[in-house]
Parts: structure tokens; sequence; C-alpha cells
């Protein structure tokens, strides 16, 4: 962790494995799967049989769709009213003291999704769990079977918004701005639009720089990478010393790139919570491809 300058945002598998009685403590399971689709680019499947064929002992299962996202909005996984996540929060038991840890067994981004959210919302006590699912299991760590135990209800409140969620009119506006990145963190072929799924129209945004996600993770471990390798991938596009507009399919995969930047002490971060879902549709936004 030598060399973050927020390390409190990750968490090993050894301190949660310490801290699994610990009242005060959290766990809450995020795992969602895409499910490609060509004709509505994927369908959402939130992760709850993964959940009750395993999971961390304790832990609870987050419904990133559903638990922690606005079910009114025209895309997935958009950002909700203040109230309903403080109401999605004192469900899972938590309050403003408690500890917030988040993992899941697919991709790290819907650990980072929920981290990003609660930092909307005022909460810095939370982090990410390192490695996720494969690592506590490759382990041998604690696991439970079945729907979890639910907890008593929290006390948590919305204490100030942090307004880290941007719109695309925002985006428009920094197109041709050198003094702002705006960060793809959606794979290489999707950002060049020679492959993956695509959000309506292929490529990205004209003008971003592109730094997938899955980049910042080590294949064989699952954790992220030391800081400096981060710090030179993030570097090289320009993405530490400018304010950041991070976006990808629906502001998920976004969110690792985000929580890097942070740990590293970039103080002006924010996501396109639309991303491409509503980007991509629209012929009258700029895209490239290449």
């Amino acid at each position: 962790m030598n060399g973050f300058v927020h390390p409190e945002f990750l968490v090993e598998t050894d301190w949660l494995a310490g801290h699994l009685r610990d009242p005060k403590v959290v766990v809450l399971d995020c795992t969602t799967h895409l499910i490609p689709d060509p004709r509505i680019t994927y369908t959402v499947k939130p992760g709850r049989e993964d959940f009750e064929k395993g999971h961390i002992a304790g832990a609870q299962f987050c419904d990133v769709s559903r638990d922690v996202s606005d079910t009114t909005r025209k895309f997935n996984f958009m950002r909700q009213a203040p109230e309903d996540f403080a109401a999605a929060m004192r469900r899972f038991g938590i309050g403003n003291d408690t500890r917030v840890i988040t993992y899941s067994t697919a991709n790290v981004w819907w650990a980072t999704r929920v981290w990003w959210l609660l930092r909307e919302f005022g909460h810095d006590n939370a982090a990410v769990l390192n490695g996720g699912y494969q690592k506590w299991v490759r382990e041998n760590r604690p696991i439970e079977t079945g729907p979890g135990q639910p907890r008593a209800a929290g006390s948590f409140t919305v204490t100030r918004v942090r307004d880290l969620m941007v719109d695309k009119d925002a985006v428009k506006a920094a197109i041709g701005d050198s003094g702002i990145c705006t960060l793809n963190a959606l794979l290489e072929s999707q950002h060049k639009g020679s492959g993956g799924n695509s959000y309506g129209r292929p490529g990205h945004i004209a003008g971003s720089v592109n730094v997938p996600a899955a980049s910042l993770i080590d294949p064989d471990t699952n954790t992220f990478l030391p800081p400096e390798a981060l710090r030179q991938r993030l570097g090289a596009v320009g993405a530490l010393d400018r304010p950041v507009i991070a976006y990808c399919g629906g502001g998920i995969a976004a969110s690792a790139d985000a929580l890097v930047l942070t740990m590293l002490g970039h103080t002006n971060v924010k996501i396109y919570d639309a991303s491409l879902s509503e980007w991509a549709k629209d012929p009258s936004l700029p895209m490239e491809t290449g």
C-alpha cells in the first residue's frame, strides 16, 4: 500500500478476516453480471445466485441494479436521491460510524461503484476488498452459503453530497478543453470501436483517452497493481494533473479508475453517470473510433 495517498480505501483480506465479528463492520457482496445481448447491449443479472452458493461469512448481498440505483430512470445504475440511498444503507444495518467493506465475486468495479456511491453521499469510512472474493477463497478464509443473515436496521443519514456525478452537458463542455481529461474505462477494443459491446454507436467520446479498468488489476491475483504502476498508467494519458471525468458503458467500470485516482491523491474526479448508455445512442453527441 506504500505509495498511495489514501490507502484506507483498500482493505486486505487479513484485516477483514480479523474483523468479521466486529459489529461496526458491514460487508457487502456487490456481485453483478452483464450478459451480452445484441438487441439491448446486455441483460443485468444480479449475483444473488453466486452469493447463495458462497459468500464471505457475515456478508450481505447488495443488488447494485436495485438496492443502490434509481430504478425509475431510463438508464441502468443511475445514482439515487440521497434519501433513497440512505434508506438502502439503513436496511443493511449501516450507520454513519460503520466501516463498510465492498467486494465482488465478479469484476471489482461492482465493489468500487458502491464505494463511489458511499463517497458521493459523504461516507468516507468505506473500503474495497483488495483481491475480492477470488483472493478470499484462495486463502481459505471463512465463507457461508445461503441467503445471508439480515442485520438490525442502521441509522445512516446523508450528511453531505459531494456531487461526484456529472451529466452529458458537462462532458460536452469538456470536449476540446485541454484542461480536462475525459477518461474511458472500457476495454481498448471498445474504445477503438473494433470489438466488444457497443452501447449504440461504436467507439469513444470525442477527445477522450483510454485506461481500461481491467488494466488496473493483476490478472493472476485479482488485486490492484502497485501504486507506481497505477500512477504510470494514469499519468501517461494526463489523468493525474487535470480534472477528470471518467466514463464507461454505464458508470460502473469508471468507478475503478476513479477509486485508483482518488487513492493516488487526485482531488477532482467525477463520473459521467449515464456514460455511453446515453451518449452512444444520441447521434448529436460526437464520437470517434480508432
